[in-house]
């Protein structure tokens, strides 16, 4: 990644991949920006090669890539695990969340 962006991979996420990939080919891992319901669009990961002009990185021997214009948006990244799976935090995007409005859950 460029200078202006840096990733980190927590040490719960690189125990996930490392038991994902046991016996396998490790394959890269694609970031990209999900839409987010009500708090808006998140940060996601999931396997893709990298696509030209992508910027790849290395992390605990795990390769990610990410567009330009995204990256452009980023700053310093962290994956990590949470209890929905893997998430992938930005110290410069605001994070989601559900602020309670009427379109997430059952309904009252």
């Amino acid at each position: 990644m460029s200078e202006s962006a840096m990733l980190t991979l927590s040490p719960s996420a690189r125990e996930e991949l490392d038991a994902y990939f046991a016996g396998r080919e490790k394959s890269s891992l694609r970031i990209y920006a999900a839409p987010g319901g009500c708090s808006g669009r998140r940060l996601a990961l999931t396997l893709g090669e990298p696509d030209q002009g992508d910027t790849v990185c290395e992390a605990d021997g795990y390769k990610f890539c990410i567009g330009p214009e995204l990256l452009s948006q980023v700053g310093t990244l962290t994956v990590d695990l949470s209890h929905t799976g893997f998430s992938v935090n930005s110290d410069v995007l605001p994070g989601g969340g559900c602020s309670g409005c009427s379109g997430c859950g059952p309904e009252r």
